[in-house]
């Protein structure tokens, strides 16, 4: 017997997510299996507010002494030599004290370590040119918005940046991009400018967002080819952005996982890895979901965001909520007037489910109008997006199906009334 319940639009984006249900215990756990476990009992990182007053007395010690060595080794050229992303980080400045502290973090406030290691970053940062190199045009076109880009903000405002190497699986686009030295040092260059781009949405203040996400798709990674390729991207993000990730999430992660992970595991601080948030495929959305909102989130992860969407204005907020295996939802939009024009998305994550749209008119005796017939909506491909302008007053229903599943999925849908012109 089909169960069947409305879904009120919501006012507000809805606070909570329901944790996923337990899949079946298989005979011996994979690594894969055990890493998600191990990382749902792990503390969960916690980013610092960088206040200066919250520190310990040591580590305000750390802190002073750290910049008093700087000023020793750096003198009169401390303001054009001693400074990253437009910081001076000798002057009395609150955002120079969050950049201090992050190399210090990044060593456990060991000064000497902390010194050398920000030592070794400016002297790198002005050979590598890191300071201008937003603004350098080198040529991946192809592989904006495909390999690496920053798209959109988390729940708290991070700035996030996706990474996916699925494309590389073509040898000829392998060879075009890492066929020899001179290439794979131009990708990496490109690589840093699209993480500058990110660092550079940072507040760099106390209290304010100063740190990006991480998403990094796994799906057809080709795991020998790129294994070169991303210990020297990993290496050279970890030596010189410390601390620069809140989290680091990986998607669509495949059973070849332990062997990448015993890869690099070994150049991975404990600190690092209890930023880990490990999810299969089939899981993405409802992972994504809980920690960035579904209107920011692209529309091959289970998101309603299209890749100009951002450029022109804030996205249009949007809701989640999930259908129950063998669950029908309706959605319904409400208080639609007269030649208004009803423009809406809906989106299903991970797993397919019938769909359909009607209008109702609130005179008795109106028919209903089939606004989109029944059909299915296949998972992350492409998220719905349609229109339409009534004659006369009433609701749109979203129908959502799921009846004929016992698996619960994950959707989310936006919605924007245009008012009748006079």
């Amino acid at each position: 017997m089909e169960a069947s319940s409305p879904l009120s639009l919501p006012q507000t984006p809805h606070p909570d997510y329901s944790v996923p249900e337990a899949s079946p215990k298989p005979f011996r756990k994979s690594f894969v299996t055990s890493l998600m476990e191990a990382a749902a009992l792990r503390t969960p990182f916690k980013e610092d507010t960088y206040f200066v007053s919250h520190l310990k007395k040591s580590e305000k010690k750390a802190l002073k002494e750290l910049r008093d060595r700087l000023s020793v080794s750096y003198g009169s050229n401390s303001t054009s030599e001693c400074s990253m992303w437009g910081i001076p980080l000798l002057s009395n400045d609150e955002k120079a004290d969050v950049v201090l502290l992050k190399f210090l973090r990044a060593r456990d406030f060991r000064v000497q370590d902390s010194l050398h290691m920000l030592e070794q970053c400016l002297s790198w940062r002005k050979e590598f040119g890191a300071d201008n190199i937003v603004q350098e045009d080198l040529g991946f076109k192809e592989l904006e918005g495909v390999v690496a880009c920053m798209h959109g903000y988390d729940r708290e405002g991070h700035p996030v940046c996706y990474n996916a190497y699925g494309i590389f699986r073509d040898k000829e686009m392998y060879e075009r991009i890492f066929g020899d030295e001179e290439k794979l040092k131009k990708f990496l260059r490109w690589r840093v400018q699209v993480l500058e781009k990110g660092i550079n949405l940072l507040d760099f203040k106390p209290g304010g967002v100063n740190s990006i996400i991480q998403v990094t798709d796994l799906k057809g990674m080709p795991k020998r080819e790129l294994r070169a390729v991303s210990k020297q991207i990993l290496s050279l993000f970890q030596d010189n952005y410390p601390e620069m990730v809140a989290r680091k999430i990986f998607i669509n992660v495949p059973w070849y996982f332990s062997m990448l992970y015993s890869v690099f595991s070994p150049f991975l601080t404990h600190r690092t890895k209890s930023k880990f948030v490990i999810s299969t495929e089939g899981n993405v959305a409802e992972t994504l979901y809980k920690f960035i909102r579904p209107e920011n989130i692209p529309l091959q992860y289970g998101g309603l965001s299209r890749p100009n969407d951002l450029q022109n204005a804030p996205p249009k907020p949007a809701s989640e909520f999930t259908v129950k295996g063998g669950e029908k939802v309706s959605i319904q939009i409400e208080g639609i007037e007269a030649g208004a024009t009803i423009s809406w998305d809906i989106v299903v994550g991970g797993w397919d489910l019938e769909y359909s749209a009607e209008f109702v008119p609130n005179a008795l005796g109106s028919y209903c109008i089939a606004v989109e017939k029944a059909g299915k909506i296949a998972p992350s491909e492409e998220a719905i997006r349609n229109s339409f302008t009534p004659r006369e007053a009433g609701k749109m229903v979203l129908s959502l199906d799921n009846t004929a599943s016992r698996r619960r999925k994950v959707a989310a849908y936006g919605y924007f009334v245009r008012k009748p012109t006079v």
